[in-house]
């Protein structure tokens, strides 16, 4: 064998702690090896360009890279060997940067093991097979899970583009969080009146496919051909056929709303059957099962189906299940507000008048339950209130990280409420965090228009006066850490600035897509920095908050990069796997069927073969994850690229 030896300096961040010539030296006379160089970095054109030539020049049959993580560049070198004649799965990349450089401070320890870990991937390198890609067609239509802004941005891009979108929504509604704001941050432009167009732009576009009221059951396949279930709950109103005309909510039984609406975060009611808010796409009623008093008990008239002249209202509509083929999914299903009820010294839930963010934007909205006045519980304005930052943020009884929206919409509601009512706006920060554009001009002009910040935490709320001017007010009890001093102000109105969580679902897509997770619970991208938008299931990305909190700019800034992922996925028409996959060996199987059930991505089944039973192995379907191969009793399944032989020797030469 003619195996090629490079030890990359990664500029200074295996230099300086391993030494790279030392290195070389060792890489030099291990046996097979016919060449070994460094570089400064090996994954520069250069860099390249000297692996290329020594495999044309000195007939290099096998290479090694001792560089960074595979994950960054181990593509990178394949694409080398390629170009330069050679499979490119003759191959190894030994990782000296994250496993030695970084996590071994003693320069001649680190040395000593960047030599291990060269000698192991010689030795594994040597058993590598010739192997070649697998090409699949690609389905020429994308799933987006999520039908807020950055769901309706990225339908709307890919449509544009010319492929096939379904929009599944899980609320009756697209929209989104975005639809229940009064205004956005910076500009403060009205937030119905940017995200409308897009809304009906997404229920007029011939490209997609609105599926609202639904969820993801089931997702099957692989890159490039994704066979995807989808539940739509009966609304017990035929979209087909209803106009939207509000007949049947004016002729409920219910007279009167009675029921708390999730649209305006129960501070607002709903009949049985009704709208969430007047511009919903689409403008569809839908039934709720659990207040409706005929489907709870069939009492009732049915005044809704009598009013409807359209014929829309079916109460014995059922859940539909549907099915698409797609070749990517984006998902986009958003985040879900910090329950304030979890920190008990706010008292909310208990004491009127302490309302969270969420519930501020509805009552500001000119269609919120108080027509966008801003009112205490009396029905009277406030003159004085508080706004809490970083409430289930920043905090590590709760959420460590910052939700980095929540200084912006605080200041943002600060002015509102001040516009609307006249009254005195006290925030209370752990720091203001004004990064984005325009956003400190807006900080400095809220506190030119008189509203106060104080820096300190909230202690806690209460309605226990210890003076006059107490008397009948909320008492927020901080401290003010520029003074140094334990305070308390009297005031009207509190609202607390939740921070942002992973959604409710979140788990559930998680398992259904295969896709990994942060520590905070939100989805991981498959790196931070090079692929932000991608996850390690390929053909499957991620938008908006649901990889982490964002504003709106941000989320549809990478809505559209994971449509532009997915478009330029689409318009190849098919897609190279990799054969990294696990094969049986038929006279070894005893068809058991042992390896089935266990397989997560369901790539194997029975087949008969001359009249036994054996496994089979859907090529296009296996992610290469090697539960089939350790669970097989008869040793009847290897997998390319980590056979028993290479993984023991790759073991043998780290432990001599």
């Amino acid at each position: 064998m003619r195996i090629g030896v490079y030890i990359c300096h990664c500029g200074r961040n295996i230099a300086d702690v391993v030494n790279v010539r030392e290195v070389v030296e060792f890489a030099k006379s291990l046996d097979g090896v016919v060449v070994a160089r460094d570089y400064k970095y090996m994954c520069s054109d250069p860099g390249q360009e000297l692996i290329i030539k020594d495999v044309q020049e000195l007939k290099l049959d096998r290479v090694v890279v001792a560089a960074c993580s595979p994950k960054l560049h181990e593509l990178t070198f394949r694409k080398a060997l390629k170009r330069a004649g050679l499979n490119p799965f003759l191959f190894q990349m030994a990782n000296i940067r994250e496993l030695c450089s970084w996590v071994t401070s003693n320069g001649k320890d680190a040395t000593e093991k960047a030599k291990a870990y060269v000698k192991s991937a010689v030795e594994r390198v040597k058993l590598h097979e010739s192997l070649e890609t697998i090409r699949v067609k690609i389905t020429p239509s994308v799933l987006v899970i999520g039908g807020g802004i950055a769901g309706i941005s990225a339908s709307l891009l890919l449509a544009d583009a010319g492929v096939k979108v379904y929009l599944v929504e899980k609320e009756p509604t697209i929209g989104g969080k975005m639809a229940k704001f009064d205004k956005t941050f910076p500009t403060l432009d009205c937030s119905a009146c940017i995200l409308t167009p897009k809304m009906n732009a997404v229920k007029e576009h011939p490209n997609i496919e609105l599926i609202t009221y639904a969820e993801v059951e089931d997702v099957k396949g692989y890159v490039g051909n994704f066979t995807v279930k989808i539940r739509k709950k009966a609304r017990y109103v035929k979209e087909d056929v209803c106009t939207g005309c509000y007949d049947c909510i004016e002729n409920c039984l219910f007279e009167k709303p009675e029921f708390p609406s999730e649209f305006d975060e129960g501070i607002g009611k709903r009949k049985p059957i009704y709208i969430p808010f007047p511009q919903a796409v689409p403008l569809v009623p839908v039934i709720d099962p659990n207040t409706c008093m005929w489907l709870k008990a069939k009492k009732c008239s049915r005044y809704c189906m009598e009013s409807c002249e359209a014929k829309a209202i079916d109460f014995n509509q059922k859940d539909e299940i549907i099915e698409v083929k797609v070749g990517a999914i984006i998902v986009a299903i958003g985040y879900k507000p910090f329950d304030a009820k979890k920190i008990k010294r706010y008292r909310f839930g208990e004491l009127e008048n302490v309302y969270t963010s969420l519930q501020v934007e509805r009552m500001l909205n000119s269609a919120g339950p108080t027509s966008g006045e801003v009112l205490l519980a009396n029905g009277e304005k406030p003159k004085r209130v508080a706004i809490i930052h970083c409430v289930g943020s920043r905090d590590d009884n709760y959420n460590p990280y910052c939700s980095r929206v929540c200084c912006m919409y605080s200041i943002k509601l600060a002015r509102l409420i001040k516009e609307r009512t006249k009254a005195e706006v006290y925030n209370f920060y752990i720091d203001i965090r004004a990064f984005g554009k325009m956003y400190e001009e807006f900080y400095k002009k809220a506190m030119e228009e008189g509203i106060r910040f104080i820096r300190g935490r909230v202690a806690e709320i209460t309605d226990i006066p210890k003076s006059e001017d107490e008397n009948g007010k909320l008492i927020v009890v901080y401290e003010d850490t520029l003074l140094g001093k334990v305070m308390r102000l009297p005031v009207d109105m509190v609202v607390l600035s939740v921070g942002l969580e992973p959604p409710e679902d979140i788990d559930k897509i998680r398992t259904l897509l295969k896709l990994s997770c942060t520590p905070d619970g939100f989805l991981a991208e498959r790196h931070p920095k090079l692929a932000p938008v991608s996850t390690t299931t390929e053909g499957i990305f991620i938008a908006g908050c649901c990889s982490s909190p964002k504003d709106i700019p941000d989320s549809v800034a990478q809505a559209e990069a994971s449509a532009g992922e997915a478009l330029s996925l689409i318009k190849r028409s098919e897609i190279e796997l990799e054969p990294v996959i696990s094969q049986v060996i038929e006279e070894k199987c005893s068809g058991c069927g042992i390896c089935v059930p266990l397989c997560p991505y369901n790539a194997i089944s029975l087949i008969n073969v001359d009249g036994k039973k054996r496994a089979y192995i859907n090529p296009a379907l296996c992610m290469g994850c090697g539960v089939c191969v350790a669970s097989c009793p008869s040793k009847a399944i290897r997998q390319n690229m980590f056979g028993s032989e290479q993984i023991t020797a790759e073991i043998r030469a780290l432990l001599k």
